[in-house]
């Protein structure tokens, strides 16, 4: 089984978080996002993975290179997903290839939508769930119809696929290219197949609420609300935690200082006596707000 993590995009919607570091190493639950998705897939038997970057490339590379089996593509261009899945298959086998956003937290069974893949003989397989806020896929039967609509038969995409390196080929090998539009024709001819995934824990971190909203939900069970701590941590006196939160390796809480649901990366510095409430708070400099404002459920 071999697999290629896309870590390439600038991630603008969580600007300007995404000014200083990468959407796939934004850290849940006080791990980088891409260790758990490299863990994942090695976890199911993955022995060879691509993880291609553009954007802030370095911290990705750190990253990738320290995992045995990990492969690094560094792109100076933006190729598209296409393109960046043109530019790895030379360092491929010619086995199906799992594909998946390097800017999803998921618990979807990934040998589950490979075996789909491999029953079905599909050139290419979307793992689909419903969702209605990004419900745009077209089925009919058991075969993806299109793209683009929001009907009462569509279904959302997951960020996850597996794609034959034959289909793959098809692309041109340089420059960029949007996969859809290589899909889109073969959706029209019956070529794309599906694997339904409902049920399966799955979050896009597309916006600073969706990140915040995905740790309010990891860290609330039952109506009650955890802090996750990391032992190198280091928390003054009379500091209040309230909520939920993460506060990472590194990070340091002055006295006094008030937090309520916020995620504090690692490293950061929280001045004594500040009070931050549904924040990230990256140590980057107290001036960093958001694009959009988080506005989150805390349940």
């Amino acid at each position: 089984m071999q697999a290629i993590i896309l870590a390439a995009g600038y991630g603008t919607r969580l600007r300007p978080y995404t000014d200083i570091r990468p959407k796939p190493l934004f850290p849940v639950l006080n791990r980088p996002l891409l260790e758990l998705l490299l863990a994942q897939l090695q976890q199911c038997g993955c022995n060879r993975i691509v993880v291609n970057s553009h954007h802030l490339a370095a911290q990705i590379e750190a990253v990738a290179s320290s995992w045995p089996g990990v492969l690094y593509q560094f792109e100076p261009e933006i190729l598209g997903t296409g393109g960046s899945l043109r530019r790895a298959l030379a360092r491929l086998t010619d086995e199906p290839i799992l594909v998946m956003n390097g800017d999803l937290y998921h618990q979807v069974d990934l040998p589950q939508v490979y075996q789909h893949h491999l029953l079905s003989k599909n050139k290419i397989t979307l793992a689909l769930h419903a969702c209605p806020r990004f419900n745009t896929v077209d089925v009919q039967g058991d075969r993806v119809a299109g793209f683009g609509s929001s009907s009462a038969d569509s279904l959302a995409f997951t960020g996850i696929h597996v794609v034959e390196p034959k289909t793959i080929a098809q692309i041109p090998d340089h420059g960029f290219f949007h996969i859809i539009d290589l899909y889109r024709v073969l959706a029209r001819e019956g070529q794309i197949g599906y694997c339904r995934v409902d049920g399966s824990l799955w979050r896009d971190i597309g916006t600073p609420a969706d990140y915040l909203q995905l740790h309010a939900e990891l860290l609330t069970e039952k109506g009650k609300c955890t802090w996750l701590i990391d032992p190198a941590a280091h928390i003054g006196s009379q500091v209040v935690l309230q909520g939920w939160g993460c506060i990472g390796s590194g990070a340091t809480i002055g006295d006094r200082a008030q937090l309520s649901c916020c995620v504090v990366w690692d490293g950061a510095e929280v001045k004594p006596g500040s009070i931050h409430t549904q924040s990230i708070v990256t140590g980057y400099g107290a001036d960093m707000q958001p694009t959009e404002k988080a506005g989150l459920n805390n349940g």
